[in-house]
C-alpha cells in the first residue's frame, strides 16, 4: 500500500507507476468507471476479447464464472447506475484482472467504497481473484496525517498490504507508529 499526504503527490506517483506498467495495468478507479451504457458483463468481456481475441461467448462464459466467485452472477446484465458500490467495485476489479499478467492498481479504494471502516472487503475481494493477477498496488491518501494523525483519530481504520504470495499483512495505526514512526 502506498500512502500519500495529498492529491498532487498521489497523482504524480500514480502517473509514473501507470507509465512503467502500461502493458499490464488494470486500473480500479473512479477515473476509469464502468461504461454506463454497457452491462457489467460487456464491460468486463471487452478486455479478453480485445487483448486475447477471445470469442464473445467464451468471454461471457468466463465472466459469469468469475462473477460467481463473488456470488454476483445476477448483476451480469445490470448497468453501472443500477449497481451498489460493492457490486461496482467487483465489476471494476474483474475488468482490471482480465488484463494479461495484470498489475492491478486500486486507486483510492476508500473513495469508491466510502462507507467501509476497514480493508476487510477489499482483501476478501482480492483473494477471490488472486489467481488472475500478478501484482496489486493500492494508492490512497495517508489518513494518518492531519486530523486523522491524532492517536485514535481514525478508530477501527485498518490498512494492509498484499505480498507477492497473496498473503495479507494487516496492521493498524498504532503498529505503524511503533514500527515506522510518524
Amino acid at each position: 500500500m502506498k500512502l500519500f499526504a495529498g492529491e498532487e503527490d498521489l497523482e504524480a506517483a500514480l502517473e509514473r507507476f501507470a507509465a512503467a506498467n502500461k502493458p499490464h495495468l488494470g486500473l480500479v478507479s473512479l477515473t476509469a468507471p464502468l461504461i454506463s451504457n454497457l452491462s457489467v458483463c460487456n464491460n468486463i468481456t471487452l478486455i479478453p476479447q480485445y487483448h486475447r481475441n477471445m470469442p464473445r461467448q467464451e468471454a461471457r462464459s468466463l465472466i459469469f464464472d468469475l462473477l460467481g466467485r463473488f456470488d454476483l452472477a445476477e448483476i451480469a446484465e445490470k448497468r453501472n447506475p443500477a449497481l451498489t458500490a460493492e457490486e461496482r467495485f467487483c465489476g471494476m476489479l474483474l475488468r482490471a484482472a482480465m488484463v494479461r499478467e495484470a498489475v492491478v492498481v486500486l486507486d483510492r479504494p476508500f473513495s469508491i467504497l466510502t462507507h467501509l471502516r476497514d480493508g476487510g472487503f477489499l482483501w476478501e475481494a482480492l483473494r477471490k481473484v488472486d489467481d488472475l493477477i500478478a501484482e496489486v498496488d493500492i494508492f490512497d491518501y495517508n489518513l494518518l496525517v492531519g486530523d486523522f494523525g491524532k492517536k485514535g483519530g481514525a478508530p477501527g481504520f485498518v490498512k494492509g498490504d498484499i505480498n507477492k504470495d497473496g498473503a495479507v499483512n494487516i496492521f493498524d495505526y498504532n503498529t505503524l507508529v511503533a514500527n515506522y514512526g510518524k
